[in-house]
């Protein structure tokens, strides 16, 4: 039986997914399934780049900021959640259009990875946090790199998150990350997926990345994570975000507004190198010059799919 298409466009961050995806689903009757693990918060708006209503044009967009910032979010629980969309859009007969830049999610559901949803282990989890603050987090990305060097060389070495994570999964089911994905893969794939990746020439892309920086402090950046603080108690994940954990840094007197926005930058740059790095590895990846028109690419995309 032949499987259903999903067109998926991904890249680094502010390579213009967005527009071209927008576009690209007015010419073919799609609808957009979001794959960022930021966008799918509320009131986290200017720092993610969510897409305004304004920018949709009108196409209905899904998971995008639907979990409360106090919340953890799995893969687990993004698979499942972007498969009913996927299915919903499809019961339309319109054609399902997954865009971001999260490639853990993107992966979960292109190579159908099930990723077992282990409990946390809030002893353990406040353990390791302690070990960070006293020893600093090197100790513990040596410890989870002896555990599963595969893991670990996708993810940077201040990814505080990530590497608690390799350790937790290891610590809850004696088994890597990397053994749990192998073991993972071996269901099949359900959707066709096709995946087109942006491509920019290293030094404009880091141009456009300190730009939209400017873009954000202007459009109200740190308002919004005061507004955000105050609104919320706690955040597990959410405020380690990009532009999120800078701006917090700032505002606790840490950093001179020139420093955060300087840090951001710098990040932002870095988070983009490593999701090249990310989407490279996807054998499947066909690469669309970002240069081009958006009218090109598009006409590139609909030749290669015969939409």
């Amino acid at each position: 039986m032949q499987k259903n298409k999903v067109i998926v466009i991904c890249g680094p961050t502010a390579s213009g997914k967005t527009k071209l995806s927008i576009e690209l689903a007015k010419q073919i009757n799609g609808e957009i399934v979001s794959c960022d693990s930021m966008q799918i918060y509320k009131d986290m708006d200017i720092g993610t780049a969510k897409p305004t209503i304004e920018e949709m044009q009108g196409i209905k967009h899904y998971l995008i900021g639907y979990v409360s910032p106090t919340e953890r979010y799995s893969v687990a629980e993004y698979k499942t959640d972007a498969k009913k969309a996927i299915k919903e859009i499809i019961a339309k007969e319109k054609i399902p259009i997954v865009v971001g830049g999260t490639g853990l999610y993107l992966d979960s559901l292109i190579y159908e990875i099930e990723y077992q949803d282990i409990k946390l282990d809030e002893s353990y989890r406040k353990k390791l946090e302690q070990e960070v603050e006293e020893k600093g987090l090197k100790v513990l990305y040596e410890r989870a790199k002896q555990i599963d060097e595969k893991a670990i060389e996708k993810i940077s070495s201040n990814d505080k998150k990530r590497i608690l994570r390799i350790l937790e999964i290891y610590h809850s089911t004696g088994k890597t990350k990397t053994e749990q994905e192998i073991e993972s893969r071996k269901k099949e794939v359900e959707y066709d997926y096709k995946v087109y990746a942006l491509d920019w020439d290293r030094q404009k892309l880091y141009n456009r990345i300190n730009k939209r920086v400017d873009i954000m402090i202007e459009q109200g950046l740190i308002e919004e994570v005061k507004y955000i603080l105050e609104k919320y108690d706690t955040f597990p994940t959410a405020m380690q975000g990009l532009g999120y954990k800078e701006v917090v840094e700032y505002l606790e007197g840490n950093l001179t507004k020139e420093e955060m926005v300087e840090k951001i930058k710098m990040e932002t740059r870095r988070y983009a190198k490593r999701q090249l790095t990310w989407f490279r590895k996807n054998k499947q990846t066909v690469w669309l010059n970002a240069e081009d028109m958006i009218a090109n690419n598009i006409d590139k995309i609909l030749e290669k799919e015969h939409i």
